[in-house]
């Protein structure tokens, strides 16, 4: 062999020649290595510019917002002022008479939506400021004549002029509701000291209760079916009371297990008694351990009061007693009684319903195939729901009194994923500082002009925390598809229901003041069309209220086309932050009126 030059190459052997291979094989190892470490640590300087380039320069990146065709969205005819879609009468025949099951939740199909937009009544304005509205409305807008004939002389409320007044009457208390309330935290004590913060209302008349108890330091959700009475729910939000429609039938309430710190019934004619007690059974769900049940009306005092229910005193006796029986199986003790109102209390520890392990035992106790806060559409099962024995914090006499619960960490934090008191805290102090600057975005947001406000996709409750201190209430709204954090914002002294926003909301037309959204679109696209979404927010929307619309980039503007064609006016602003990716939406809601005639 030759050499590239010509000279001959000599040929050493094979142990000779395999001394200089083994060197170079080294070296070209080590050369490689070095190489490959060059080339490394420039690659690593280019993406690190990169990142630093995309952190830097928000305002280069490539969101390609989604882009719809501009439709203006007709009139419903002006029969439809009161349309409520999933609870709709003319739809009750329908579904059976079992239970009252008609007056639930039953939506319209997909093809029976309206696409139209839901007029006011003739004569609509501005509903009067809190707190004057609690005790007056504007007749024109829930015109009503109903429930004023029958429910007069009970003081409910009566027309006077253009107004209907509220002088705080109902059935059990038609002198007035002040006195009622004083009678009863006179039995129970925890009502003043802040131990008792939330409540619901079940049969709720015109809320007068649940609004006597807002200067008392007490949140109520006062609950009503769509019935005969008419509109007792609208009412209660024209006067700016938190409200919503629902009945206790088949299925579980909207709310989690362990909620609320006190129930009450006010002759609200819930046969409890009745159906081997389930109704109780979905009370005791939703009560607090330690929790309080209070019943006014029959059969409670039927030793005075029998005459005026057209029965007998053995009668009303006998279901005082199958009451009293029912409520002992259940772990609830009688706390106090006086004149009509009786008190009852919930176990605050598990120890009681021990006896539910018995065979022969009714109601027996719930098995574990079911979650205890599992309330969409779930039915009401025979059975006990038993409070988790990991749940020690958040039991009445052990959960932080108001105002101190609503910053303290609750304990089923731990129970969502990705829970801890350090995210509970990061949420409570980025809240603050978005509520801050919503108001510089929106001066009407903290003053008189908003009262009833609803947080459509809250998570621990956090904006709702951080107007505490303005004059208005907020319904947190926690998906049914989204990690269950409604817990949380009970035990922070808050309100709030389950729901599915492919679905109309639990609630009368023109409702609300303030709607506000964070991200819904972007969590929920994929299951609920944005055209529904936004006409049933227009649906529960007051004329002149607003709505702030925090959402991706990505959607603002196919939002703000959709609102203008339901006659919304729209601004795009910058977040807290003035990030590209994210921009917040200030809607308003026209004031107009109908055009069209009735046509249902």
């Amino acid at each position: 062999m030759k050499h590239k030059d010509g000279k001959p190459v000599s040929h050493p052997d094979k142990n000779s020649r395999a001394v200089p291979m083994a060197i170079m094989f080294f070296v070209l190892c080590g050369f490689s290595f070095y190489l490959g470490g060059i080339f490394c640590s420039e690659k690593d300087k280019i993406e690190a510019k990169d990142v630093a380039k995309v952190v830097s320069s928000p305002k280069e990146s490539s969101i390609t917002p989604l882009q719809i065709k501009s439709t203006a969205f007709p009139e419903c005819s002006s029969d439809y002022q009161d349309y409520t879609p999933c609870t709709d009468p003319k739809r009750w025949k329908k579904y059976g008479n079992h239970r009252l099951t008609f007056m639930e939740r039953h939506c319209p199909p997909v093809f029976e939506r309206k696409e139209c937009l839901i007029p006011p009544p003739d004569g609509y304005k501005p509903p009067i400021k809190w707190p004057k509205s609690r005790d007056q409305c504007w007749y024109r807008n829930v015109p009503y004549d109903w429930i004023n004939k029958q429910k007069s002389n009970q003081n409910w409320l009566r027309k006077e002029g253009d107004k209907f007044l509220f002088p705080g009457g109902g059935t059990m208390f038609p002198r007035g509701v002040g006195a009622y309330v004083d009678l009863m935290q006179d039995l129970i004590p925890e009502m003043k000291d802040g131990t008792i913060r939330t409540a619901i209302d079940t049969g709720c008349g015109v809320a007068s209760w649940g609004g006597d108890l807002l200067d008392r330091g007490i949140l109520t959700v006062s609950l009503a079916p769509r019935d005969n009475h008419e509109a007792q729910v609208q009412f209660a939000l024209e006067r700016g009371i938190p409200a919503i429609l629902g009945i206790i039938s088949t299925q579980r309430l909207p709310f989690p297990s362990n909620a609320f710190d006190m129930a009450h019934c006010s002759r609200c004619l819930i046969p409890w008694t009745e159906f081997g007690g389930i109704y109780l059974l979905e009370v005791h769900r939703i009560l607090r351990p330690g929790g309080f049940w209070v019943l006014s009306g029959p059969p409670v005092n039927y030793e005075n009061r029998w005459r005026g229910w057209n029965t007998t005193v053995e009668e009303q006796k006998s279901d005082y007693e199958k009451l009293q029986e029912l409520l002992t199986s259940m772990c609830f003790k009688l706390y106090d009684k006086k004149d009509d109102i009786a008190v009852w209390q919930k176990a605050s520890d598990n120890s009681c319903y021990s006896k539910l392990a018995n065979t022969d035992a009714y109601p027996p106790k719930c098995d574990d195939s079911l979650e205890p806060d599992s309330a969409w559409y779930t039915p009401i099962r025979p059975c006990v729901v038993v409070p988790s024995p990991k749940i020690k914090k958040s039991v009445m006499e052990s959960i932080p009194k108001w105002p101190e619960r609503l910053h303290a960490t609750p304990e089923r934090i731990s129970d969502i994923p990705g829970g801890s008191a350090s995210a509970f805290k990061h949420d409570d102090s980025k809240w603050k500082i978005r509520a801050k600057h919503y108001k510089k975005l929106l001066p009407a947001l903290g003053s008189d002009k908003m009262r009833n406000i609803m947080d459509m996709n809250t998570v621990y409750g956090g904006f709702a925390a951080a107007v505490i201190d303005d004059p208005l209430w907020v319904m947190n709204v926690v998906s049914s598809y989204a990690a269950n954090t409604l817990p949380v914002v009970f035990d922070r002294g808050l309100i709030g229901t389950f729901h599915d926003w492919c679905e109309a909301f639990s609630t009368y037309p023109r409702t609300y003041d303030l709607l506000h959204l964070d991200g819904l679109f972007t969590a929920e696209s994929h299951r609920c069309e944005m055209k529904y979404v936004l006409l049933e927010m227009d649906r529960i929307l007051r004329p002149t209220g607003y709505a702030i619309i925090r959402e991706s980039s990505y959607f603002i503007d196919a939002i703000s086309t959709i609102a203008k064609g339901m006659r919304w006016s729209c601004r795009k602003e910058d977040t807290e932050y003035g990030v590209e990716k994210e921009k917040i939406l200030i809607c308003q809601k026209k004031l107009w009126y109908s055009s069209n005639q009735s046509s249902r």
